[in-house]
């Protein structure tokens, strides 16, 4: 019988809940801005190609900072890295607040998401550094509720803030709550260890900081306009830097991302796992919305409202899937999360669904197994390496989540795409079938989860 986790202190508690702010203003700010991008392109008489480029250059500019967490935090600390991040975040949420045309805003777009690109790694890093092993899955199911509750109350919370006050509202509602969080860092937070060795790995940062930023890049044109040959091009380009990254992150003595991490025990498959479970999210996100709209004809508002149950869903069970695996370990919980996703995403392959109750008991589940798989292999991978390393960890694994989903929802687009002719409920089918190929394989890398995790490091 499994042995209870050691309990968890109210400092923990206290730095769980400092992080886990920042996580979710940027979470939030990821997604309540597609909300006003028509609003926004009134107000500026902009066209839509144009207006689009506020959401798109959060996300672009976010893959740009994210590859220099790992240095930037053994040499400044992790503590003080993430004040700095979380500072910076709320001084482009007021220029944002601020702007009077969209070059502007979109500029100030930009500096929003190179500073949440070190703030979430960083703060993951921060926790990882502070706790125990055994303590870690309780920890990050907070931390992962708030992550989750951002995208979750988004849609509404931005739709209310728009209807009654203003789209600039988005972003002064992170003012206060990031000057809050900094203030508390400096009395909860650790300040960690510094170190001056090494230099900065500029071959890598070259290599990395254009190809992770251009597969991104690509992967929203396609979102938006399809696949393209320029499109296409664009992503087979960032692709080919970055596996010049990999190769050349091997052979250097001090690189910019510690990748021979991919060596220990179980890290590899963690990160997979992360990544799977990324793509089976957006790739959802993708297509469950159109799929309620033209094959079961629900509006655009009941499509949101199921959409926020499933990030309901993941939102509760966060906290019970922390401690199922400080309890029981990250594989046990892993493998049963992406059997519970696996078959709420082919229950829609073979029943129709009419009733709303059920189609939104379905996300629900959803949801929770997507937490369920995805939190244990975060969890995992951190288990899996010294505490030193965890600032290479939290890029690495930040950056398979965002790669992972970029890719399912290019997948899914492509998919779409190629089944067009087939009528719309195949081409539904063959986006769904999609869905549970990736949980299938977040079953199996979760299987290859170091044993035992709960194990010091």
């Amino acid at each position: 019988m499994s042995s209870p986790p050691p309990s968890i202190s109210l400092r923990l508690w206290m730095i769980a809940t400092v992080t886990g702010s920042g996580a979710f203003m940027a979470m939030l700010d990821s997604t309540v801005a597609n909300l006003a991008i028509d609003t926004i392109g009134k107000e500026f008489d902009a066209p839509l190609g144009d207006v689009q480029w506020i959401a798109t250059s959060y996300l672009i500019a976010l893959a740009l900072s994210l590859p220099l967490t790992a240095w930037l935090a053994r040499r400044f600390g992790s503590s003080r890295l993430w004040a700095a991040a979380t500072l910076a975040f709320v001084a482009a949420s007021i220029l944002c607040g601020m702007s009077r045309d969209l070059t502007t805003l979109t500029v100030a777009r930009c500096l929003q998401g190179l500073a949440a690109g070190l703030m979430v790694p960083v703060g993951q890093a921060v926790l990882s550094e502070a706790a125990d092993r055994q303590q870690l899955g309780r920890l990050m199911g907070t931390v992962g509720f708030a992550v989750a509750l951002g995208p979750a109350l988004g849609p509404g919370f931005g739709g209310v803030l728009i209807e009654t006050l203003s789209w600039r509202w988005l972003f002064w509602i992170n003012v206060p709550v990031g000057i809050i969080a900094v203030v508390a860092a400096r009395y909860v937070l650790p300040l960690g260890e510094t170190s001056s060795k090494g230099r900065l790995d500029t071959i890598g940062l070259l290599l990395i900081g254009l190809g992770l930023p251009l597969v991104l890049y690509g992967a929203a044109r396609i979102g938006v306009s399809g696949t393209t040959a320029s499109s296409l091009l664009i992503m087979a380009f960032g692709i080919t830097l970055s596996i010049a990254f990999v190769i050349h992150a091997r052979r250097s003595s001090a690189p910019l991302i510690e990748v021979r991490l991919f060596r220990r025990a179980g890290f590899a498959a963690a990160v997979a796992t992360a990544s799977l479970t990324g793509a089976a999210m957006y790739g959802g996100l993708l297509l469950i919305p159109l799929y309620l709209q033209e094959s079961l004809h629900q509006s655009p508002t009941d499509a949101g409202l199921m959409l926020f149950t499933m990030g309901l869903g993941s939102a509760v069970v966060l906290p019970l899937a922390g401690n199922l695996t400080d309890r029981y370990g990250a594989l046990a919980v892993s493998v049963a999360g992406s059997a519970i996703l696996l078959l709420s995403t082919a229950a829609f392959l073979f029943y129709s669904i009419p009733l709303v109750a059920t189609l939104a008991s379905l996300l629900f589940v959803r949801g929770g197994g997507l937490a369920l798989a995805q939190m244990p292999a975060m969890t995992a991978a951190y288990a899996a390496v010294a505490k030193s390393e965890t600032g290479d960890a939290a890029t690495l694994i930040n950056i398979a989540q965002r790669l992972g989903g970029a890719l399912g929802a290019i997948a899914t687009v492509i998919m779409l795409e190629q089944a067009t002719g087939t009528g719309k409920q195949a081409t539904y089918v063959w986006g769904l079938g999609l869905l549970v190929v990736f949980a299938i394989g977040s079953m199996v890398t979760s299987m290859l989860f170091k044993r035992p995790l709960t194990q010091s490091v």
